[in-house]
């Protein structure tokens, strides 16, 4: 049974930056496109960013430039380097395999607000 945590959430100010780790158990991670999601307040789940077993990355064309999405397989962590925060960048975020195969974790919360 895989166990996902993600961490590094927190209140920050427009133009500040967080970084989020993600760390799956139980299973192996490092054969697995995985992918960081977020669900807005009112919103649905969104893809944000994704990074196959082979550092190849993509991401929703309003991050690109601001966030950075990363992996350490020896630790089975990733992370998510987030930059130039918005507003609308508040979210839970969350992390899952790109097909959503895992169960989900409790997410972790980021609000950018003055």
């Amino acid at each position: 049974q895989v166990q996902l945590v993600e961490s590094g959430g927190g209140l920050v100010q427009p133009g500040g930056s967080l970084r989020l780790s993600c760390t799956a158990s139980g299973s192996i991670f490092s054969i697995y496109t995985m992918a960081w999601f977020r669900q807005g307040p009112g919103k649905q789940r969104e893809w944000v960013a994704s990074i196959t077993r082979t550092q190849m990355t993509s991401s929703l064309d309003s991050v690109k430039g601001r966030f950075t999405i990363s992996r350490d397989n020896a630790k089975n962590t990733m992370y998510l380097q987030m930059n130039s925060l918005k507003p609308e960048d508040t979210a839970v975020y969350y992390c899952n395999r790109i097909d959503q195969a895992w169960g989900w974790g409790q997410g972790t919360q980021v609000t950018v607000s003055t």
